[in-house]
């Protein structure tokens, strides 16, 4: 079969020569007026392992990174553009090669149509170098990354959730910042170690009835024939993509509808990708298919039209966070910025991993800057001080205020003041039981206007801050919900 790989080839000279000429790396930063913060822009990058018998997808991982300068009382940080001068460096301590811990370079050529050399990737990039900028972007990036799951101490032993090292230069080559980011890889899409299939030969031993299917030319990339919209493959005429044809056929066989069954394909049981504060917390996300739909709905949809990898669930979607938390239009979370010209990915980290995350190392990066897990919510870090109006979403960093320790007998919306209201007015609530808070304001027709609270709470009386001079004129409905109990509150904005 044909090889039609649209990852351009020519882009393996490029990093080669970035990394050849890059400066000497200080080991520590000599200034703290700038920070960087990093990001992969999956919850998870899956890759074969073996590539003898067929390839599903090739060793390839990304990394994003916005460099800032802080703020102050009298200066708003800057997200730092190409036309500084900074450019920023990756590696991954600990892991410095690819070859021996998977055979892809073996069968590189067969499966893409390219000799490539030692531990570079499809896309020229090797396990550390120094990321790409472009004159139309304020964000450092790198993709392809040949990274595997294996360090080098334990090259049997898979670590899915390894962590880089990102450095940020001024011009000169000055230390300016640095951080670490998770580069999440596992290679748990082996069909036969997951209990389905008795042998890779056996999956490739079903095409034989398909009409110029050659089992002697393997090993075969499934991408070839099957459209595949990560891989950028339109695959052949008349033949369905590869996401329809995995779920459409393994839906037939999945009664129960259980994350377990996704994790049958995607990585994994041992992997656990999905770990997010979505799966965390439950609620009304308990598992894949609250968002995605059943497996075989996931197939329907590509045969009525969908377009895997490029339309996804909405967090937009009145049935998730609303408008107020919508991606920009045409893109999706992964690719959408929002406060400050920051990726929404900055903040709430990577589809699958939106923190705080269950596992240990997508909080590091947090934790350094800030000091505790979750969001990157402490404006300070930025802002250089805690800035006294609403932020991203209406977020409020000082609007949450105690009131009183001692404990009320319900959940409760006390009556806000002054109202109505033209600039700021204070809404007091109750809280009788620890736990996870929202309070958001709704306009008459629903729909989100600001989120006030959205954290885990203890129990007591408080009071929060809403900046109605934010918001038109009108009739607003302030909403307490908790995992108990929903309360309303009439608040009137003026002029």
């Amino acid at each position: 079969m044909k090889k039609n790989f649209t990852l351009v080839v020519i882009g393996i000279f490029l990093p080669l020569i970035l990394i050849s000429f890059r400066p000497e790396n200080p080991s520590k930063p000599e200034t703290d007026e700038y920070i960087v913060i990093a990001w992969n822009d999956l919850g998870m990058h899956c890759s074969n392992q073996d590539f003898s018998n067929l390839a599903i997808l090739p060793p390839y991982n990304n990394q994003k990174a916005h460099v800032i300068l802080k703020g102050s009382t009298s200066a708003m940080p800057t997200v730092m553009p190409h036309s500084s001068g900074i450019y920023v460096t990756y590696e991954i301590p600990g892991n410095t090669y690819s070859v021996g811990k998977t055979n892809f370079w073996t069968y590189c050529q067969h499966l893409f149509g390219v000799d490539l050399p030692p531990n570079i990737g499809l896309t020229g990039f090797g396990l550390a170098g120094t990321m790409l900028n472009a004159d139309t972007i304020n964000f450092h990036h790198v993709e392809g990354i040949p990274v595997t799951a294996f360090l080098d101490a334990t090259p049997t032993t898979e670590t899915p959730f390894q962590l880089t090292l990102i450095k940020a230069f001024s011009p000169t080559g000055i230390l300016l910042s640095s951080t670490q980011s998770v580069i999440p890889i596992s290679h748990e899409i082996n069909c036969v170690s997951s209990g389905c299939h008795s042998s890779e030969l056996d999956i490739l031993q079903e095409h034989e009835s398909v009409p110029g299917f050659n089992i002697a030319d393997k090993p075969i990339l499934c991408a070839n024939c099957h459209a595949d919209n990560a891989l950028g493959m339109q695959g052949q005429p008349g033949v369905a993509p590869f996401s329809q044809v995995m779920h459409e056929k393994h839906g037939e066989f999945i009664n129960t509808g259980t994350t377990a069954d996704c994790y049958k394909c995607h990585p994994g049981p041992n992997t656990q990708c999905w770990r997010d504060v979505m799966h965390s917390t439950g609620g009304t996300v308990s598992e894949c298919q609250n968002c995605h739909g059943s497996v075989s709905n996931v197939g329907q949809t590509i045969e009525n039209g969908r377009e895997p990898w490029l339309e996804e669930p909405s967090c937009g979607a009145a049935t998730c966070h609303g408008p107020n938390y919508a991606e920009e239009p045409g893109k999706l979370f992964r690719q959408s910025k929002g406060h400050g010209g920051l990726f929404c990915s900055t903040c709430h980290s990577s589809p699958h991993a939106i923190l705080p995350s269950e596992r240990a190392e997508d909080n590091v990066q947090n934790i350094a800057l800030q000091g505790f897990a979750g969001t990157l919510k402490t404006c300070s870090v930025c802002h250089g001080y805690t800035p006294a109006g609403p932020g991203p979403h209406g977020y409020n960093p000082l609007g949450i205020k105690p009131v009183s320790r001692s404990i009320p007998n319900e959940n409760k919306l006390l009556q806000n003041y002054p109202n109505p209201s033209t600039f700021m007015t204070n809404i007091p609530f109750h809280i009788c039981k620890a736990g996870k808070v929202n309070i958001d304001i709704l306009d008459i027709n629903g729909n989100n206007v600001a989120s006030l609270v959205n954290n885990v709470m203890q129990a007591g009386k408080y009071k929060v801050e809403f900046y109605s001079s934010k918001v038109t004129p009108g009739i607003y409905i302030c909403k307490l919900q908790t995992a108990e109990t929903v309360d309303f509150l009439k608040i009137i904005v003026r002029d």
